[in-house]
């Protein structure tokens, strides 16, 4: 059965990145609305502990986006800590072409740490999320945190903006996983944002020309995201546009009759995944 309407009130909910920025606005609202909240993030800002402390629907767990195993884990804790595995995953890590992973400045020695962390992180906790949900016979929601970068060019950011493509591409391909396995993959695209992922690096505040006023608020496109997770009109692959002139649903491209795929040759190759689900599901009541 296809998410519709998915209220978070007593939900279980996993933010990456939570510690700060967009993701902590979001697990502030969304516990105000009576989420529960996994904090998955390397550390918490002064500003999330006071927010977590004495609250009892929100824990922290120390999490590296980049190891899977950390990812994996998330899912142990919200068992023992709420008593049942995630509702909604918000894959919300990301990172902004740190001086450490550049491609003009070309530091990078084995990987470029920016899609280990902007790309491998979402696809895998999505993964992640669509097998728990299956296994518990539980309706769940994916949101990523993506960008308007994900489907603009920009020369100095090209690492950055691939990362951000790769998951408007990701989201879109995942549309019917709604239908198929009864989880909602969608994403959200911000503009400029006045968040800690530009302001952690002046010089970059300074070479974009980013200012506060003109900006986004962390707590502008918290309260889209909550909207993309609640709300059943934003089905699955969603790309959701949020900047100072208002929302919009992105629309895919299309390439009219030339590129449709004939329907015996789209059933036979979605039939491995149909099987895939339908073992998984199985498994959840044996």
């Amino acid at each position: 059965m296809e998410v519709g309407d998915f209220s978070v009130k007593d939900k279980i909910i996993v933010v990456t990145g939570g510690g700060s920025g967009i993701n902590l606005a979001f697990t502030r609202l969304a516990a105000s609305h009576g989420a529960k909240i996994v904090i998955a993030d390397l550390r918490l800002t002064q500003e999330a502990e006071e927010f977590k402390a004495d609250r009892k629907n929100v824990v922290f767990e120390p999490c590296d986006v980049t190891k899977w195993a950390d990812l994996e884990n998330l899912i142990t804790v919200s068992e023992k800590t709420f008593g049942d595995v995630p509702d909604c995953y918000i894959a919300g890590a990301g990172i902004f072409d740190p001086p450490w992973s550049s491609f003009w400045d070309d530091t990078a020695v084995d990987r470029y740490a920016e899609v280990e962390v902007n790309v491998n992180h979402p696809i895998k906790l999505t993964q992640i999320a669509i097998r728990t949900c299956q296994k518990k016979g539980k309706q769940g929601v994916v949101a990523i945190l993506a960008s308007v970068g994900g489907y603009l060019a920009t020369f100095p950011t090209p690492v950055y903006c691939a990362t951000k493509h790769a998951m408007v591409g990701f989201t879109r391909s995942l549309a019917e996983a709604n239908a198929a396995a009864g989880v909602k993959v969608a994403c959200i695209c911000p503009g400029v944002v006045f968040t800690p992922l530009f302001t952690t690096y002046p010089d970059k505040v300074e070479q974009y020309s980013i200012r506060e006023e003109t900006a986004l608020s962390p707590d502008d496109v918290a309260s889209c995201l909550l909207s993309l997770v609640e709300d059943g009109q934003y089905g699955g692959g969603t790309v959701l546009e949020i900047t100072r002139r208002g929302t919009r649903v992105v629309p895919a491209v299309d390439l009219g009759p030339r590129m449709e795929i004939p329907k015996e040759v789209r059933e036979k190759m979605h039939a491995p995944v149909i099987r895939k689900l339908k073992e998984q599901r199985r498994k959840s009541v044996t």
